[in-house]
């Protein structure tokens, strides 16, 4: 019988919906636990990006430990702060694996290596090039810790091929290319979204996530303002950092009211969203590995994404793509499946068989565990 982990993970905010890592997080240690190993979660104090009302204060969480770090509350300096505790902490604990998710957490990834730990670093995105990171010194210190990650974790994971080529082409180092996993969910119809927002089966196209530049989201609204059409555009998803960006998408959405603009969503209020929606569209510019993209193709939707690398792996040919930051492209695509119902009809009833298949995040945990062991090859 293989030996109980004991593992410390951090670079997550909290367990929750706010991002792709928390997602990640959650899934992997909700999976680890009930899998016998000791997990513990040292997450950021201060409240969900969306506002206090979606704290969770919960201690233990499905069999995983949660334990508060000191936290800077401050733009630029929460994450660094709350990394740098959180690997302390890691460090001096009785752990035998400490996995850092993120570049900018990795920073630290010489602090509990230096105290004889096994670290897994996973690269999430490279998060450097986001555009939120490109004043001051963000950008320099999230691309040390890409290099610290490279210098000192015993293994790597990757989400994409075009991010395991680029560690290779740029440091030559070998990675696990592993990427994130999706659950078939249940399908719920129209309830309280139509309640709230007027919104029925297949009257609105989708997109939820965080809202921020590389998103690709203004591209959308600019696109979608030019669409001869009745369904609505509903954008789900917080601001994160970048409450002025928000501003901004609502000045250039002024004036079409067929524009929705939900605020963070959880729960049923999300499940009815994925489940009802027209077609789901994931503009981006800059992705790890998207994890809305999976979400929605689970829920058996029609999916039109940017032709980035990152969208295409996930996609295959079960969904459509247009040209990145290509305004008219997105317009012209989004035009074609308002006009043609068929076309939608017929990715619609592709998409989750194939995208379930091709992504478990049962497979995932396992394959997590395994290179935490020492037992899976770099691929």
């Amino acid at each position: 019988m293989s030996k109980k982990l004991a593992v410390a993970m951090f670079g997550q905010k909290r367990l929750s919906r706010e991002g792709g890592v928390e997602i990640v997080v959650k899934e992997l240690c909700t999976r680890m636990a009930q899998d016998g190993c000791d997990v513990t979660c040292y997450n950021r104090s201060g409240h969900h990006v969306s506002g206090a009302e979606y704290d969770d204060a919960t201690i233990e969480y499905e069999g995983v430990h949660q334990k508060t770090v000191p936290t800077i509350n401050r733009r630029g300096l929460a994450a660094v702060s709350s990394s740098f505790f959180a690997a302390l902490y890691s460090a001096f604990g009785r752990y035998d694996v400490v996995h850092i998710h993120a570049e900018g957490p990795a920073f630290f990834t010489w602090l509990p290596k230096m105290f004889g730990k096994r670290v897994v670093v996973t690269i999430h995105g490279i998060d450097w090039r986001r555009e939120k990171w490109q004043s001051g010194l963000g950008s320099k210190f999230i691309h040390q810790g890409e290099k610290n990650a490279v210098k000192y974790a015993d293994e790597i994971i990757v989400l994409s091929k075009g991010v395991q080529d680029y560690f290779n082409d740029t440091y030559g180092r070998k990675t696990h290319f592993i990427p994130n996993g999706v659950d078939r969910p249940e399908i719920r119809e129209a309830d309280l979204i139509t309640e709230k927002y007027g919104l029925t089966k297949d009257s609105y196209i989708l997109f939820l996530g965080r809202l921020v530049p590389e998103k690709g989201i203004l591209y959308l609204v600019e696109a979608f303002k030019d669409v001869r059409t009745d369904k609505k555009l509903v954008i789900a998803g917080g601001s994160s950092d970048t409450d002025s960006f928000l501003k901004e998408l609502k000045n250039l959405a002024k004036g079409d009211n067929r524009i929705i603009f939900t605020g963070f969503v959880q729960g049923k209020m999300l499940d009815e969203l994925y489940s009802n929606a027209y077609i789901y569209t994931l503009p981006s510019d800059l992705e790890g590995m998207p994890l809305s993209l999976l979400e929605a193709m689970s829920y058996g939707n029609c999916c039109l994404v940017s032709d980035i690398p990152e969208c295409a792996e996930v996609v295959e040919d079960k969904a459509l793509t247009f040209k990145q930051s290509d305004v008219e492209d997105l317009r012209k695509k989004i035009q074609d499946v308002c006009d043609h119902p068929e076309i939608v009809m017929e990715m619609k009833t592709q998409a989750a068989g194939f995208i379930c298949k091709k992504y478990s995040w049962d497979e995932v945990a396992k394959e997590t565990e395994e290179l935490y062991r020492g037992e899976k090859g770099c691929e």
